[in-house]
């Protein structure tokens, strides 16, 4: 259980994400993603990464339980901070990093995805941010890389999700596949891209991140901003204190 890196093939490191029952990362969680992604990308012999996870889905998100412990807001503010470790390395990965997305990708997921180089998801996969169900906001900097604007919007204010087919039609996902295909057809694309020039795939991936029309980074924790003050107004802790009770009333 946690984070793991392994090498499946010449030049390519496999993150995998590990914690049952639904992948929802503590804060520690998110530490530990970003530190394994950091890792990956400077080791010289890298020259593409894999995030992928195990169970049944790639990512619900923030753990909210370990929130609803907190007396406090330290739970919060390491959630945010971590997610924003997690989501910017990610991105500042010196190499490129393919997203094998099995099942839900909810939340958190969705800016892991939003963030890396290309996304290859089984067709059982399931994309969206159920924030405003949660008590949070955010992410929806990384949901805008993945669909048009108004689409976004729509499943941000409805907290609908979008099938990989959906994405794939969109251009957002690489490729769908059955999920026992899923591991390999990650693998096959990372390969295909380990074959550059290990210095020239890290320059192109510099280049790429610096004509990004968004600042992923600042874009982000502008939202953040908005999730702290959802919490100090209280209304963060009623709309999260539904969390498994059914439908509001």
């Amino acid at each position: 259980m946690g984070v793991s890196t392994s090498s499946p093939d010449k030049g390519i490191a496999l993150v995998t994400v590990d914690f049952p029952p639904v992948n929802a990362l503590t804060v520690q969680g998110w530490y530990d993603l970003a530190d394994a992604l950091r890792s990956a990308g400077r080791d010289p012999e890298v020259r593409c990464v894999v995030l992928a996870a195990e169970g049944r889905g790639f990512n619900a998100g923030v753990d909210i339980k370990e929130m609803q412990r907190d007396t406090g807001h330290a739970a919060l503010i390491g959630a945010n901070r971590g997610c924003y470790e997690a989501f910017a390395a990610v991105y500042e990965c010196e190499v490129p990093v393919v997203a094998a997305v099995n099942g839900f990708c909810l939340g958190g997921g969705i800016g892991l995805v939003g963030n890396a180089d290309a996304i290859v998801a089984s067709d059982d996969a399931t994309f969206g941010l159920p924030e405003l169900d949660r008590g949070a906001l955010g992410a929806a900097t990384h949901l805008a890389r993945l669909v048009p604007q108004h689409l976004m919007r729509a499943l941000y204010y409805t907290s609908r999700t979008a099938t990989a087919a959906e994405l794939h039609a969109h251009g957002s996902v690489w490729k769908v596949v059955p999920r026992a295909e899923l591991r390999s057809a990650a693998v096959e694309l990372a390969a295909e891209i380990a074959r550059k020039d290990g210095y020239l795939i890290r320059l192109a991936k510099a280049a790429i991140n610096g004509i990004d029309p968004v600042d992923v980074r600042r874009s982000y924790r502008f939202e953040q901003g908005f999730t702290f003050e959802a919490n100090l107004s209280g209304v963060a802790d009623r709309v999260r204190d539904t969390f498994g009770k059914g439908e509001r009333s």
